[in-house]
């Protein structure tokens, strides 16, 4: 695996993908904070299969409760109350990770946050891809490494957990068994539930507009609403594609389960008939291509974005990244459709 990879939106955004009909992911996100605000609870857990959310848990409410529809139709009452006395032990150890982390680092101040986000990944082929990290006030701390059964530590400090985790010779392979066994049976559990919303095909609208200053025309081409998440938006120029000039924006969620992006190129003033964006979806019998519209036909993906914006920053108010992680007494182990799903079967103390 290497170096823990850098968190921040992009790496979020990048893990929440996953196509129904081809890849599946499952990943759970939470986030633990020493200093609480209005709106920002202490701690806050969320599930998402193929990037649509299907669980959430905070402590101001204290449940667990679905996030999507057709999770709350195939789960009954006592699969939530599970979920909910999971994550609220799961709360706990945060908590007190976080406290120790913090000391181990000997700093003061409330202003401190623990995050971690395990998951797993069914690809096309049958293989298994699984993920269990953890970062300390928004930068990588410790991972475990499924294929190699090693923890990755990003300093010092996480060389103590590292050497803590590695002293414990069963620590690795449960770790391996939470990601590997239990939360690829729910996936695929989840993916039953959810099939008809999760292999839905939705096109992009796009749009491209374009903006003259000092001498350089800026051409961007968004696309959204589209669903699954899975999409090439390129630049030509006279039918050639032209990437190492083109600038990307990242493949985002809307607050309607689907998503947008973007993508620009420069030019020079007047060859904007040169240009064309092409975009390729699944949902597309074949790759459209696009040429610059006027101003006053992008009232409608000006609105689209807007909307977008506002959505990925409620997600970012409580996920950072992605990080793995696992356990089931403080707890771990294979569960019932009425014991508990594989996010929460795997918590595990970070320090």
């Amino acid at each position: 695996m290497g170096p823990v990879p850098a968190l921040g939106l992009r790496l979020l955004l990048g893990v929440l993908g996953g196509a129904a009909g081809g890849p599946h992911s499952l990943h759970y996100f939470n986030v633990q904070v020493l200093e609480p605000s209005p709106g920002v609870p202490e701690f806050v857990e969320a599930g998402y299969l193929d990037g649509n959310l299907i669980s959430r848990y905070d402590s101001e409410t204290g449940r667990t409760v679905p996030g999507a529809d057709w999770m709350a139709a195939n789960l009954d009452q006592a699969y939530w109350d599970s979920q909910t006395q999971i994550s609220q032990n799961g709360y706990q150890v945060a908590r007190a990770d976080l406290e120790t982390v913090r000391s181990r680092y000997n700093q003061s101040g409330r202003a401190h946050t623990r995050q971690r986000m395990l998951g797993c990944d069914l690809l096309e082929d049958g293989s298994i891809r699984g993920y269990w990290q953890y970062a300390y006030d928004g930068r990588d701390f410790i991972a475990f490494d499924m294929d190699t059964m090693t923890f990755i530590a990003a300093d010092a400090v996480a060389q103590i957990t590292k050497r803590k985790w590695e002293e414990d010779k069963t620590e690795a392979e449960r770790r391996k068994h939470c990601l590997e066994i239990t939360c690829i049976e729910w996936l695929r559990k989840y993916v039953s539930y959810g099939r008809a919303v999760l292999e839905r095909k939705e096109p992009p609208a796009v749009r491209v507009s374009g903006k003259e200053a000092h001498g350089i025309l800026t051409l961007r081409c968004r696309a959204h609403g589209f669903y699954p998440r899975p999409i090439t938006v390129s630049w030509l120029k006279d039918g050639e594609v032209r990437d190492q000039e083109t600038e990307w924006g990242s493949v985002a969620p809307n607050s309607d389960g689907t998503y947008y992006t973007w993508a620009s190129i420069e030019a020079r003033p007047g060859e904007q008939d040169k240009y064309r964006c092409r975009v390729e979806h699944a949902s597309l019998p074949e790759p459209g291509l696009y040429a610059w519209e006027t101003e006053s036909n992008l009232w409608a993906i000006v609105l689209g974005v807007a909307v977008a914006v506002l959505a990925v920053a409620a997600i970012c108010g409580f996920v950072v990244w992605k990080r793995k992680s696992g356990k089931k007494k403080a707890g771990y182990g294979m569960a019932s459709s009425t014991d508990s799903g594989s996010g929460s079967t795997c918590t595990g103390v970070t320090a």
